[in-house]
């Protein structure tokens, strides 16, 4: 009588053995696979080192292909429960992302600094509408020294920026205005004088107000606009005139300045152009004074001549 093998009795037995035993079963095909990969390998460094070749490319893949074959098949193994597993895992995660929101958008915010490094501790920076020099920086939260937007002065205050809003808020790096700024105002007055005369002596005396620390601001300005790659900046005051919408006369000053100086020297050209405003108005009311005067006298004049005919 002759014996057959019956190859589906006996992958039945091997299923119904690995669902029953599955840890047994998990380590007996781990015992297994490592030793036919370890016997596989050796013959392949045997064969290479008679044959002189250098295989050890072919070794190091086949390596990784028989460690990832073994965790293949603990999976297939143990496909019943990873399923269940993730289940459970993807529910919870869903809970902890929810729950967690804020401080996964902060850390991935400390991500993009890290990356990114649009600038460092010790910069002035501009988040939404807070300026301030930044002291210190965690994964969750940015401190700032506030700065007050109009003076450039420290207020004294800490604000705290969470680190999410570095990726949905614009951040602007204003560490060359900690020394140097460009500065503007306006003057306006009444168009009782022509401006225009004025001007050069008025250009006069703001140059005068910003020589000494032209050099200063020379060097400073280089440094700029090679960083930034831009030439932007000039070092002379400029002062342009024009009209508003309500027929005044609008002066406007434009200069180069040292930051905690900006405001001195606004207050200086303000007092220059008023002083040189009203002399100009004292001398056209002289002026016109002495002209009405002698249109006046001219009348009288005339009389006198025809009363001594």
């Amino acid at each position: 009588m002759e014996n057959v093998f019956d190859y589906t009795l006996m992958w039945q037995y091997v299923t119904n053995f690995v669902s029953e035993y599955k840890l047994a079963a998990s380590i007996m095909l781990l015992i297994v696979l490592h030793f036919f990969k370890k016997g596989l390998l050796r013959l392949i460094k045997m064969r290479s080192s008679n044959k002189g070749e250098d295989r050890r490319n072919q070794i190091n893949i086949m390596e990784q292909l028989g460690n990832a074959l073994i965790i293949i098949l603990l999976m297939v193994v143990w496909s019943t429960e990873i399923q269940k597993l993730a289940i459970s895992i993807a529910a919870f995660m869903v809970a902890i992302v929810l729950a967690t929101r804020e401080f996964i958008q902060c850390f991935m915010g400390f991500i993009y600094y890290l990356s990114a490094r649009p600038f460092r501790v010790g910069d002035w920076i501009q988040m939404n509408s807070v300026i301030g020099e930044v002291v210190e920086m965690d994964w969750a939260k940015t401190a700032l020294l506030e700065v007050d937007k109009e003076t450039f002065n420290y207020t004294g205050k800490h604000v705290y920026v969470p680190n999410s809003q570095l990726v949905t808020q614009t951040v602007r790096n204003l560490n060359f205005l900690r020394r140097y700024k460009l500065h503007s105002f306006e003057i306006v007055n009444e168009p009782t004088v022509n401006a225009y005369s004025l001007l050069p002596a008025f250009h006069a005396r703001a140059q005068a107000h910003c020589e000494y620390f032209r050099d200063v601001a020379e060097r400073y300005k280089g440094l700029i606009e090679r960083h930034l790659e831009q030439d932007f900046i000039r070092i002379d005051p400029e002062v342009e005139i024009k009209t508003n919408e309500l027929a005044k006369v609008v002066v406007k000053v434009s200069l180069f300045c040292p930051t905690v100086e900006a405001h001195e020297l606004e207050h200086k050209m303000c007092s220059d152009w008023l002083s040189l405003w009203f002399k100009a108005m004292k001398e056209d009311v002289s002026s016109q004074q002495s002209a009405l005067g002698q249109a006046q006298n001219q009348p009288e004049a005339i009389t006198t001549q025809s009363s001594g005919f």
